[in-house]
């Protein structure tokens, strides 16, 4: 029976309010003319009063009908609604008080504005109590949902707190607020009081018994996130973040409540480099790829699509890795379109074979071999695919007059100290002649790690705490440059139009940031909580690495977070005399060619000899 009495009530709620309203216009009339008459009513007629309550009952349905009130034209209990009331209310008075000029009518004639207020008050009080009922019945169950903390009593946090206490399925009960605004302290919001500030996030968790703890301000930035972050794993709360403000389009729903990714925790949000206003360069233009496979790669051929070349070529020695790329792209992946071209940088022939076949007009040469470790241990093969595979890149294009070519450099390359950065100066130095010796621009990108790239140390931490950990670091101190893999494709797209021939063009990335935070902070996350455990810096591992080399000017003539610079061209003659013959080329002898000491390189040219 009470079921189908609130679904009756639900269909026919207009009813409902109207016959609350009427009552309440019957209370408010009867009360008020008692009051006025000091608390009696002599000389008041029944028939008077029964007529006055009938008449501004009357009155205020067709003004409620006519003024929307009643057409659900607002949200039952909002602020427009009381508005509408009131409005209401006001016609009814106006219309009851001519009624009460008629000679024969004994009630009092200011009865029906005193009424007014007092039915307007009595109808607000019982929508009220009606919102407050609802409220109840879809809040989340304290015995099912998980105790929130809410940091941020601004409009996230309202917007939050709403969509949470209205869903009876919620995973989680807001308990407290937290907010640093100390005009916000001991306000409530939607019942729910904000409780302390940051700095008692520990003690608030422990009065009201919360394990989250939501980070509700959409435009927090990476240090607020580090900081909030911070606290939450001193106080062993599970952190959960909103998405930024550029990914929410209007208020939040459920699903874009979810936990702190190292992304906000690094900071690494889009960086505004508008590549579709300089990208024409691409449109209707065969282009070129190598490395489509890898993770840099295979991002780079997925935005360069949106530009629509005439032709979209994709180079990778890894078929499984052109598998990938041709499914992200086309959706499928049948292998057998003219697109895709097989083939290993260090065979030249085949190089020039598919350079003369396709006639690229634009060349992104993303290949190379990039553990630091294993390089260091085979720094032969360092060599011959990144410095080798790189000048067969560079001469093919020059043999088919290439209009555009962008480098792929690293970090690693500026002030190196590793067979990875020794190779990778060598290709920025490689590209630079090769721009001084042809007709098209040769550009070179240098840009940090890449977030969730293949071999990452995200990918890494990921991968162990998967297997249950440890997480392994090499140097407590040790520090890093990130950037998400987007940046750098836009950054390598960007290059191609803005960079002169024989530049390096750096990404300002921030500030840099200690792996062992990182590494901490996924520990403690992860249920159960793992260990850290500190290895040692390997050979030829930084401590700290550096975007811009101390010979290196930080030029920012076209836009105001990148670098142009210049690095010294080596001759494609030079580097290929300076080869050992047998290919074991030792650590030395890179060093000795990326660093282009005039009087080292003629001892190992006659050691070679």
């Amino acid at each position: 029976m009470a079921k189908r009495l609130k679904a009756w009530m639900r269909r026919h709620l207009p009813v409902v309010y109207f016959t609350v309203d009427a009552a309440a216009w019957a209370i408010a009339l009867v009360t008020v003319t008692w009051l006025r008459l000091e608390f009696s009513f002599r000389h008041i007629g029944a028939m008077s009063m029964f007529l006055t309550i009938e008449v501004a009952i009357i009155s205020h349905g067709i003004a409620g009908v006519f003024g929307g009130l009643y057409r659900r034209r607002w949200r039952y209990g909002s602020f427009e609604e009381i508005l509408a009331l009131a409005a209401t209310a006001a016609v009814t008075a106006f219309i009851t008080s001519l009624f009460l000029l008629i000679p024969a009518i004994d009630v009092p004639r200011s009865v029906a504005l005193l009424g007014a207020p007092a039915a307007v008050l009595l109808s607000v009080g019982v929508r009220a109590l009606w919102r407050l009922y609802r409220a109840r019945q879809t809040r989340p169950s304290a015995s099912s949902a998980e105790p929130l903390l809410i940091i941020g009593a601004g409009e996230g946090g309202d917007q939050v707190l709403r969509m949470l206490l209205k869903n009876v399925d919620s995973p989680y009960l807001p308990v407290a607020i937290i907010d640093d605004d100390p005009d916000k302290q001991q306000l409530r919001m939607h019942g729910i009081r904000v409780a302390g500030t940051l700095a008692d996030l520990s003690e608030v968790a422990r009065r009201f018994g919360a394990t989250t703890v939501l980070l509700a301000i959409p435009t927090a930035d990476s240090d607020l996130i580090r900081q909030v972050d911070e606290a939450a794993t001193l106080a062993r709360l599970r952190l959960l973040v909103l998405p930024p403000v550029y990914g929410m389009l209007d208020a939040p729903v459920m699903g874009d409540i979810r936990p702190v990714s190292e992304g906000d925790l690094l900071g690494r949000h889009p960086t505004n480099i508008d590549t579709d206003a300089v990208a024409n360069y691409v449109t209707g233009k065969r282009v070129l790829v190598t490395g489509a496979g890898g993770s840099i790669g295979s991002e780079l051929c997925r935005q360069l699509a949106r530009f629509n070349p005439a032709t979209l070529i994709m180079l990778d020695r890894d078929e499984n890795g052109l598998h990938r790329v041709q499914l992200s792209i086309k959706g499928r992946a049948l292998l057998d379109s003219p697109d895709l071209a097989l083939a290993d940088l260090r065979d030249a022939q085949r190089l020039i074979d598919l350079f003369e076949l396709h006639q690229p007009q634009v060349v992104f040469h993303a290949a190379a071999l990039k553990h630091l470790p294993l390089l260091e241990a085979a720094p032969g093969e360092a060599w011959k695919t990144n410095v080798v595979g790189t000048r067969n890149v560079l001469e093919a294009a020059r043999a088919v007059g290439v209009e555009r070519v962008v480098n792929i450099s690293t970090d690693k390359a500026a002030d190196p100290a590793s067979v990875l950065g020794y190779s990778k100066r060598i290709t920025e130095r490689l590209t630079a002649c090769a721009g001084e010796n042809s007709e098209g621009s040769f550009v070179s990108v240098r840009f940090g790690n890449v977030l969730g790239s293949n071999g990452s140390v995200l990918t890494a931490f990921r991968a162990q705490a998967a297997a249950g950990g440890p997480l392994t670091v090499t140097h407590r101190d040790v520090t890093r440059y990130f950037m998400t893999v987007e940046e750098a494709v836009r950054l390598t797209i960007y290059a191609g139009a803005i960079g002169r021939s024989g530049e390096v063009l750096i990404l300002d990335m921030g500030s840099p940031v200690r792996i062992a935070d990182l590494a901490e902070r996924l520990a403690v996350q992860h249920k159960p909580q793992l260990r850290v455990v500190y290895t040692g810096l390997r050979p030829g591992e930084k401590l700290h690495e550096d975007l811009i080399s101390v010979t290196e000017d930080d030029n920012r003539p076209v836009h105001p977070l990148i670098t142009h610079v210049n690095v010294p061209p080596l001759a494609f003659e030079q580097a290929v005399a300076l080869m050992p013959v047998d290919q074991a080329i030792t650590i030395e002898r890179i060093r000795i060619v990326a660093a282009h000491d005039p009087s080292m390189t003629a001892t190992v040219e006659h050691q070679t000899v």
